[in-house]
This record gives structure tokens, C-alpha cells and sequence, in this order.
């Protein structure tokens, strides 16, 4: 086939290279972005270019990416957006269905060269050839997480995969989200090679040329696990372990493809069918609507973070477990880190909790070490004179930190920054002295660091503009979502989430089981019920955070949280809180036989987190509901599916929440009175 063949196609997106060995090398360069995502346009090109390949086949042909981050990301969900309100979702998928079975059904083999990341419809297309092959480098991953966006795979991918790895593996990639290795992926069969990223073109075309036949193991799993009998068998343990993490009402994406793949057989056509009209009605879901929501939150985070932040030395002080775990997190995003406290064995325990996290995230061990090196443990303090961030992570007691700074911020360099990871306590107060308070802010990261994807930068009219950049520049480099927050008592997070918690200690209080309390909570679409999360804070910490909060709110605090702990007593850490844990996991006991939670329970719960979120966006403690929401969602797990706090309360209905929380200020006292701000027009649906 001749270059020329393709001319008229006028193609924007895509570019064709022949090769020597009659190997056809069709390159996916999307327009104008940095990274390579299908829409419409690039279905429509590539689907005239498959037709000039059936015309006149090569030897074989090789997709590639013609970008340096990454193969596909999937589809673009910017136009799937678009599409959803336009109505034309089902044409949509249709058209992404169609290409890719034409892609299939070349007559000769094809080959799918993976650099980097293929997400979604990235990983469909590697599906539709014949072959696939990997880079080596790290940086590539392969998944299929539509789940995350309400959805399945709906390009053909979830007919081929269980057929191509066996229903078990598929299953958990897509009901997970989940990505994989390329070593991973070849020990499942979902590449059949992997090679040097210098090579990859030139071994996914011999590929071609050569084929390729999979272990027999491989392929008798994949025939025997997507049998009638089988798919019948699985169903039930697959509906069991979806069950354990999402309730069908609030995530039912993962139940509908269960039930799709357990119940269509046929032919192909008849298989991508049901994909199409399951995909197409689970689009139109609130569910869809609203993890496309969060989607494009997490976009608008990451987008705060712009910009260099010239930060390449970070030293942290207090070696507890959110000074050592920020420390850790750092260092294994690469930053040289100086860790210090004055208590030798901190220092200790933190290299050591280092050390778990690099063992589990750092899968290279000839780099291990590489990244363990660039964490110091800095008993005397000498990483002050040269870091570029310093993040204070003491005691949560002012006259404590404004003393640290005293000392600390004489010698550092003029053009260090100087934070604190304070929960609560306002910058005003903490800013008493400092010779440079426009280069003094708050960077507060949330328990546990390695997980909580969020970060408050905090700030108030003394923070200079070029501090919050440099920061959220930070943030993104470190792979956190900053959101800025106003320097006030509890910023968002603690103070959105404070009165839940108090609300929860209360009905603890008042003999209501703990396991009844946490399952009202995890009913509504919470991660964690709140007494869990109290002993995983640590009552400590919360206790401090009540001492804080409390007398800003207007909120009168129950036994548990009235008074610091008793010694070793302070939650999950101490092994015994609330609850007991063994092994860092809860130990919940039994619930009275017959007992009945309190009807209202789940309201006392989510209310006050409402009425507070409420009031956070009529202070500006953020300047708009989707950053409330933003920040609401990734730091404290708020149910997904409902597109944060204000976008629930305006798919409810205020005036509906208005009532039910006038009912529970009638019953139960004034904590549930009605905050300032529900009269804003930011609370009712557009």
C-alpha cells in the first residue's frame, strides 16, 4: 500500500508510514492537545483509512501513538458530555463499535504498539487487533475505568476482554477501574509482548509479519470461564464482591454489566448490541452525570497547579505520622527531603513507615533505594538553610508552631516558603512575627497522605499570589489535588466534616452502637462511617479539632471528644479508640439482637454536613460551589455519585433539606438550627 492511496481523506488526527518489511504503521497524532483522545472526527478518519486498507491490504498493520505522553487516554469525555445532552450518546458509541470491528475484521493481522497509558477506548482499539504489544517503561498502564464515569466499556470492550484474559481477570479490571503494568498485563495475556520503548514499533511489526500463539493455559481459561454454565456460576460471587464497595442504587454500572454479560450470547453483533443499550442507558443515569461531574472537578484542581514552583528541596518538622508520611509522599514523588524532630526513635518509626510505602509503590528494587535516599532523617535541623518548601507539622498548639517559626524562619533562604499543616488553627494566629508572612501559608494534607488525593492550600489576603502558585505547582507535582481555602477555623474540610462527627459522638453518646451509626452513614454513600473515621483521625486530633472548632460554630462537644484521650487510647495508632483494632484493621462488635436504629439517624449524620458546607459557601471560606464540591469529594470521601454536597442539595431540593433540618432542630435542639446561605440561588437546580 502506497502513502498516496490515502489521498482526498484530508486527515487531521492520524498519519500512515510504510514500512520496509510491508508493514503498515497507521498513527494516532490527535490535533492540537498534548494527549491522544477519540472523539467523533478521529472515529470518522480512521474509519476511511481501515476502508483504504481493506481496498489494498499490507503485510499487516501496527496502531501507534504518535504522542510522547502516553497511547489513548480513551474517549474524550468532554464530547461525551456534549453528547448527552444532545441525545446522541447511542450514535456515538455505535460509531466507536463500528470502527473498531472494522478494525477487527481487517484480513490481516494488526498489531497494537502501547507506549504509556491506554485508558478506556485506548485500551478497546489495543482489544479490536489481533496483537498487542507493551513498553517496558514505567509509565505505562492499562485499564479500563469507565466504571469510575457511571459507565462500562462500550467500544466493544467488554465482549473481547473476558474472551481474550478469561471473565475473572476481566471482571475485576472493569468492575474495579483499575490499571495494570505492562508486566502485568502480559502475565494475563491482555499483551502478548513487551519490549524496550526504543523497540516497540519495530517488534509489534514483526509481530505482525510472524503471529503469534498464546499459552494453551490462557486460552483454555479464557473459553471455559465464558461458557453458559460459567458465566451463571460467577455471577453470584461477582455480585457478592461488587456489593462489599457500591450499593446498585448509587453505583449501578458494575451490577448492569455483570447482568449484560451474564445474560446476552450470540454472535458478535448480537454481544455488541446489549453493550450499546446498556452503555447508552446507564449514560443518561445521575450516577453518569455526576461522576462526570466529579471528572471534570478533579480537571479544575489539577489545572490550579499550573506553572513551575522552583521548589526542589523540601524539609518537614515533626516526625509524627503526618509529618512522616508528607515527608515519605515527597520523596517518592521525587523531591530531596530533610525530615526533623528531635526525638530520635519519631525519626525511626517514620523511616520505617517510609520504608512500607516504598516497598509497596516503588516495584523497580534496583530504584528503591534511589528513592529511599532522598528522604534524610535531619535530627538537628540543618535541611532549614536550604530548602526551597519547609512544612511544619507539629502539635497543634499555637504558641507551639509560632515558636518554631521564630527559629526557623531566620534562616531559611528568601525565597523559601514556610507552611504549616495545621487542621484548624486560623493563619492570623499563627502568623504573629513572621518577617515574611506573604511567603507563610497553609498546605494541609489529610490522613492517610498516600491515599487522600487532596491537599487545602490555605491562605487569606497576607498570602501572596506567587506563594498559592508555587504551592498548587507543588501539589500537582507531587500527584495531589489542591483546592484553596480560606485561612478561617477548619478551612472546608474539617469544618464541613466537624459537625458530622459531632453529630455521630453524640448519638454514640447517647447509647446508639457504633456499627449502627457507621452503617447509616455508609448507607447514604459515605467511604467510612464517622466512628471509624474519628478512631482512623485519632481522638486526639479530634479532640484538638473540637477545641478549635466548636466555640466558632456554636456547637456544644459530647464526652468522647470533650477531653484529649487516655494514654493509648486514641484510636486506630493505639490499637484501641471507639473500636478496637487488631492489626490496622477495626474490630466492630455485635449489634443487640433486634435492635432499631433511630429513624432519623441517617439525617442527624448528613444534615449538619450540609448546613455547614451551606455556610462555608456563603463565608467564601472557597470562591465557588464546584470548588466546595471539589474539595468536599477528595478530602473526605463524600459520596461520589452525588456530585458533592451543593450539587446533592440542589438535586434534592433545598427547601426540602430546609424542612427536614427545621424537623430535627424541633427534636433534637438548636445544633441542627439552620446555617447562613440557604436562601442562595447557588443551591437551586439551573
Amino acid at each position: 500500500m502506497k502513502n498516496d492511496l490515502l489521498a482526498g481523506l484530508n486527515l487531521q488526527h492520524w498519519r500512515v508510514e510504510m514500512r520496509e518489511d510491508g508493514v503498515l504503521v497507521v498513527i494516532f497524532d490527535r490535533a492540537d492537545t498534548s494527549v491522544n483522545a477519540f472523539s467523533q472526527d478521529t472515529l470518522i478518519e480512521l474509519n476511511s483509512i481501515l476502508e483504504r486498507i481493506e481496498n489494498e491490504p499490507p503485510k499487516g498493520v501496527v496502531i501507534a501513538s504518535g504522542k510522547t505522553k502516553g497511547f489513548i487516554a480513551g474517549a474524550d469525555i468532554k464530547e461525551f458530555q456534549d453528547f448527552d445532552r444532545k441525545g446522541t450518546i447511542a450514535d456515538a458509541i455505535a460509531r466507536g463499535q463500528n470502527v473498531f470491528e472494522r478494525l477487527h475484521n481487517l484480513p490481516i493481522p494488526t498489531v497494537a504498539a502501547i507506549n504509556g497509558f491506554a485508558m478506556g477506548g485506548g485500551t478497546e482499539i489495543a482489544l479490536a487487533c489481533t496483537y498487542r504489544v507493551a513498553s517496558s517503561d514505567p509509565s505505562t498502564r492499562i485499564g479500563l475505568p469507565e466504571v469510575n464515569l457511571g459507565i462500562y466499556p462500550g467500544w466493544g470492550g467488554s465482549v473481547r476482554l473476558p474472551r481474550l484474559i478469561g471473565a475473572p481477570a476481566a471482571m475485576d479490571l472493569m468492575l474495579t477501574g483499575r490499571s495494570v503494568s505492562a508486566s502485568s498485563a502480559r502475565a494475563m495475556g491482555l499483551v502478548d509482548k513487551v519490549t524496550e520503548p526504543a523497540n516497540l514499533i519495530d517488534v509489534a511489526a514483526k509481530l505482525a509479519l510472524t503471529g503469534y500463539t498464546r499459552p494453551l493455559k490462557q486460552r483454555a481459561l479464557a473459553w471455559a470461564t465464558n461458557t453458559i454454565a460459567a458465566r451463571k456460576a460467577l455471577q453470584g460471587t461477582l455480585i457478592s464482591q461488587v456489593a462489599r464497595k457500591a450499593k446498585k442504587d448509587h453505583y449501578p454500572a458494575p451490577y448492569q454489566l455483570i447482568n449484560t454479560w451474564v445474560n446476552t450470547g450470540g454472535s458478535m453483533a448480537n454481544l455488541l448490541k446489549a453493550e450499546q443499550r446498556s452503555v447508552v442507558k446507564l449514560s443518561g443515569t445521575p450516577t453518569a452525570r455526576n461522576l462526570i461531574r466529579v471528572y471534570f472537578l478533579s480537571e479544575d484542581l489539577k489545572a490550579q497547579g499550573s506553572g513551575p514552583s522552583d521548589i526542589k528541596r523540601v524539609h518537614v518538622v515533626g516526625a509524627g505520622v503526618m509529618g512522616g508520611d508528607i515527608a515519605a509522599w515527597a520523596a517518592f514523588k521525587g523531591f530531596d527531603v530533610t525530615l526533623n524532630d528531635r526525638d530520635a526513635p519519631a525519626l525511626e518509626k517514620a523511616q520505617a513507615r517510609a520504608q512500607e510505602l516504598f516497598a509497596k509503590k516503588v516495584k523497580d528494587d534496583a530504584k528503591r533505594p534511589e528513592v529511599a535516599a532522598r528522604l534524610v532523617s535531619d535530627i538537628s535541623g540543618d535541611g532549614v538553610e536550604t530548602c526551597d518548601l519547609l512544612i511544619e507539622a507539629i502539635v497543634e498548639r499555637p504558641d507551639a508552631k509560632r515558636s518554631l517559626y521564630a527559629a526557623v524562619e531566620p534562616r531559611m533562604k528568601p525565597s523559601a516558603i514556610l507552611t504549616t499543616n495545621t487542621s484548624s488553627i486560623p493563619l492570623a494566629e499563627l502568623r504573629e512575627g513572621l518577617a515574611r508572612p506573604a511567603s507563610f501559608a497553609g498546605l494541609h494534607y489529610f490522613n492517610p497522605v498516600a491515599l487522600m488525593p487532596l491537599v487545602e492550600i490555605v491562605r487569606d489576603d497576607a498570602v501572596s499570589a506567587e506563594t498559592q502558585q508555587r504551592l498548587a505547582a507543588f501539589c500537582k507535582a507531587i500527584d495531589k489535588l489542591p483546592v484553596p481555602v480560606k485561612g478561617t477555623p477548619g478551612f472546608l474540610v474539617n469544618r464541613v466534616l466537624f459537625p458530622y462527627m459531632l453529630e455521630a459522638a453524640t448519638a454514640y453518646a447517647e447509647g446508639i452502637p457504633a456499627p449502627v451509626i457507621d452503617k447509616a452513614a455508609k448507607d447514604f454513600g459515605m467511604p467510612m462511617g464517622p466512628i471509624e473515621l474519628i478512631d482512623t483521625v485519632g481522638l486526639d486530633v479530634a479532640s484538638g479539632v473540637g477545641a478549635e472548632l466548636a466555640p466558632f460554630l456554636g456547637l456544644p462537644i459530647p464526652a468522647a471528644l470533650a477531653t484529649p484521650p487516655a494514654e493509648g487510647a486514641r484510636g486506630k495508632k493505639d490499637g484501641r479508640g471507639l473500636y478496637e483494632w487488631k492489626d490496622g484493621k477495626v474490630v466492630k462488635p455485635e449489634v443487640p439482637s433486634g435492635y432499631e436504629a433511630p429513624a432519623d439517624l441517617q439525617d442527624r449524620l448528613i444534615l449538619p454536613l450540609l448546613n455547614e458546607a451551606v455556610a462555608c459557601l456563603h463565608d467564601g471560606v472557597v470562591s465557588s460551589a464546584d470548588l466546595l464540591d471539589a474539595g468536599v469529594i477528595f478530602g473526605t470521601g463524600f459520596a461520589p455519585f452525588t456530585g458533592g454536597p451543593i450539587n446533592y442539595i440542589r438535586q434534592t431540593d433545598a427547601d426540602v433539606l430546609v424542612s427536614r433540618l427545621r424537623a430535627l432542630e424541633a427534636a433534637h435542639g438548636p445544633r441542627f438550627a439552620l446555617r447562613p446561605g440557604w436562601d442562595s440561588a447557588a443551591l437551586r437546580a439551573s
